[in-house]
């Protein structure tokens, strides 16, 4: 076997360096798609000229649009973020949406009054509470 230390650690430099290649290649792509503010026309004209002269496309795109792409993705961090926490807020505030859950909670209710788990005033104040919601 001749393969010396130095050439494999060539090897697995420009391998690195092509995955790195690759995945600011798809990132540019995938930020020309998601970029609501360029036109179809500006949208096929980056395309077009990633593809066709890739290293010069991608390096004029970051140049020319590098800062954006950051605001952007940062954007729409933002807006998941801001979703995410409107669901989980609106789902707590509103408890269980099936027909049956007042009725569930008033059976579980009664059930726990029947044991003498809980006394007759922590019943009836459990019940108009769950009536009242």
């Amino acid at each position: 076997m001749d393969y010396p230390l130095l050439n494999v650690f060539l090897t697995m430099l420009w391998f690195f360096l092509w995955i790195m290649w690759l995945m600011l290649l798809f990132r540019v792509v995938g930020d020309i798609f998601r970029d609501d503010a360029l036109s179809g026309w500006g949208k096929a004209g980056w395309t077009l000229t990633v593809c066709v002269l890739p290293f010069l496309g991608v390096f004029v795109y970051l140049i020319a649009r590098g800062r954006g792409m950051g605001e952007r993705e940062l954007r729409r961090a933002q807006d998941r973020e801001r979703a995410f926490r409107s669901y989980v807020q609106e789902a707590a505030a509103t408890g269980p949406k099936t027909p049956g859950a007042k009725a569930d909670e008033l059976g579980r209710l009664a059930a726990l009054h029947d044991r003498g788990a809980i006394s007759d005033a922590e019943y009836e104040q459990a019940k108009s509470k769950v009536l009242t919601s």
